[in-house]
């Protein structure tokens, strides 16, 4: 299989199911230009996976989503879930070896720590929300009438 755009548009979807490994890139990258090869190799051998190439000049709202500051930047996802992200263009064997690593993941372990890890970042959401909403039980607060 060979490589596809993903825009913000299509991101979701693409994403959702099975293997996604996503490469943030731009034109004028060099070492954008020297994984391109070594990803377009790569999405030929593993025909089971989806190879997407996000271009960052292009799509500056799915990279800003991201927090891309580096590229080349190869994210990788299995069955939806965000499971590596690193910037830096990487060799042949070492996208290889990562490839492996993805296969080879508990996605049941995966799936309850990524479920713990969402709660905990929604209480802590949650805790400083809180903590910087007025406190207005039994203080009035200027003259606004809303403050009662």
């Amino acid at each position: 299989m060979s490589t596809q755009a993903m825009t913000l548009e299509t991101h979701d979807d693409t994403v959702k199911d099975g293997i996604v490994l996503i490469d943030f890139w731009a034109d004028w990258c060099g070492p954008c230009k020297q994984f391109a090869p070594v990803f377009e190799q790569a999405s030929a051998k593993h025909e089971d996976i989806t190879f997407t190439k996000v271009d960052t000049e292009d799509q500056q709202q799915l990279a800003a989503r991201y927090g891309i500051t580096s590229i080349p930047t190869l994210v990788a996802y299995r069955d939806g879930i965000p499971v590596f992200g690193q910037p830096g263009a990487l060799p042949g064997p070492a996208l290889e070896q990562l490839i492996e690593q993805v296969r080879a993941l508990d996605m049941d372990q995966v799936k309850e720590q990524y479920a713990q890890a969402l709660a905990a970042e929604q209480a802590k959401q949650q805790a400083q929300q809180e903590q910087a909403a007025p406190q207005r039980q039994g203080v009035r607060a200027g003259t606004d009438p809303a403050a009662f």
